[in-house]
């Protein structure tokens, strides 16, 4: 009997055992397994992300190499003032075919050699004395143009400077509302769960439990969207920061942003002098002035010397000792006037200097809507911190309202609606005030931006 009991037992022993030891093997393997195909999360301040960009920046990178271009180019300039200098050799064989040749009116014929060897080499030097200081006004605009492609690798960083900042405070304001919403799940759970217990004491209707119901649905579509959103932002975080696409980003440490101390005619001020837009136009301005002064250089004459140094061997030995070696020196030097220009160059010149007047025209242009951009951002700024102050106050009697009505529903003098509109109308105003928070935050970047302050920051 006991034989029988145990074969009849053991089938089901041995299943059992091997389900457990597969368990077992199961989460000894998930314990030890490596975190293939999870995402690598990744906290990050503001700060931090910007020097993580800047220094993975594909464009940046560019604008170095397009940096390096323009002073090589400043430095072939400087070359073109250095003297010329050339030298050349050759080696010339002839074979003559008719060896006698007689002049008319000549008794006795001129023999020629079957053949002939000769070296002829030669080596020069030139050096430009003066062009009008053509080379001068050539120098100095290679050396502005380098200037403007700085100016222009500073903008470049900026604008990704500022990529970034708005990236990571939209991020910021998904992640804050994911929390408000979690928090508010939880709450209307509880409520739920409260509705649950009361429409089985037969307090409520089962219409009230339906309300609930239906808020949580209502939430749970939001969570979707704001789950949404976060992961497309997540991902252009992580291809701005050069991180695998697969980084989950947390952003911490935002800095808190008050009014500052400086007054609106300071930033103004502060615009002004470095931003580089302006920088650039003045720039500009004396690239266009080099243009007038290079046009106005054709008046004037150019003067050049040169040596020159000749070498004639008839030979087939380059270096002979015989006396046998021509070698004629020649110095020179040359003056030359181009007085055609005096009635072909006035167009060009009126040309130049329209073009400076452009110049300067969008100067001010620039100016004026530096200012009226510093002005529109300083404003949206004291706004973002106002709006934080009344959404503050505005908490605090949304939760009082909250209370009262929590109470109440559960004295059953409220309705379910009434109880929903009061939590719903907290919860949005804690939504509300991060979001204005980080809004405040993006109002101050770019302020700094405007002010052309960002990456000095």
């Amino acid at each position: 009997m006991t034989t029988q009991l145990h074969k009849l037992k053991s089938p089901n022993l041995l299943r059992a055992s091997l389900k457990l030891g597969a368990a077992c093997l199961t989460a000894v393997a998930l314990s030890f397994a490596p975190s293939i195909g999870f995402a690598q999360k990744k906290v990050l301040s503001v700060d931090e992300a910007v020097e993580l960009g800047i220094q993975n920046s594909n464009a940046l990178k560019l604008s170095q190499a397009r940096i390096n271009e323009a002073v090589e180019r400043f430095n072939q300039a400087k070359e073109g003032r250095l003297p010329k200098a050339s030298a050349s050799l050759m080696f010339n064989h002839a074979e003559i075919l008719t060896n006698e040749f007689r002049l008319p009116g000549s008794a006795e014929p001129i023999r020629l050699p079957s053949r002939a060897n000769a070296y002829i080499g030669s080596a020069s030097i030139e050096q430009l004395i003066f062009a009008g200081n053509k080379l001068k006004y050539a120098t100095e605009s290679t050396s502005l143009l380098t200037q403007i492609s700085k100016l222009d690798a500073d903008k470049q960083k900026e604008d990704i400077v500022y990529g970034i900042v708005n990236s990571c405070y939209n991020l910021y304001r998904i992640q804050q509302s994911q929390k408000v919403i979690q928090q508010n799940l939880q709450a209307v759970d509880k409520q739920l769960q409260q509705a649950q217990q009361f429409f089985s004491q037969g307090i409520v209707t089962k219409n009230d439990v339906l309300r609930f119901q239906l808020q949580r649905n209502n939430i749970e579509l939001t969570a979707i969207d704001l789950e949404s959103n976060r992961n497309i932002v997540n991902f252009n975080l992580d291809i701005l920061l050069g991180l695998p696409q697969t980084t989950e980003l947390e952003i911490t440490s935002f800095r808190n942003v008050t009014e500052g101390n400086q007054s609106f005619s300071t930033m103004v001020d502060t615009a002004v002098t470095r931003r580089v837009e302006l920088r650039e136009t003045e720039i500009q301005s004396k690239l266009a002035d080099n243009a007038i002064k290079d046009l106005k250089a054709d008046y004037l004459p150019t003067l050049g010397v040169g040596a020159n140094l000749y070498y004639i061997d008839p030979s087939s030995n380059p270096f002979p000792s015989n006396k046998s070696v021509l070698a004629p020196a020649s110095v020179a030097a040359s003056l030359s006037w181009s007085i055609d220009k005096f009635w072909t160059n006035k167009s060009r010149i009126a040309e130049a200097k329209i073009k400076k007047d452009e110049v300067d025209i969008s100067r001010r242009l620039t100016e004026d809507n530096i200012r009226t951009e510093v002005n529109r951002d300083y404003q949206n700024y004291i706004k973002s911190l106002n709006r934080i102050k009344i959404l503050e106050s505005s908490i605090a009697q949304a939760q009082e309202n909250d209370r009262i009505l929590e109470s109440k529903y559960r004295n059953n003098i409220a309705s379910v609606t009434d109880r929903i509109d009061a939590e719903t109308q907290l919860y949005q105003s804690l939504i509300n005030l991060e979001l204005a928070k980080a809004d405040a935050g993006l109002a101050y970047y770019t302020l700094l931006k405007s002010t052309g302050t960002l990456t000095s920051k």
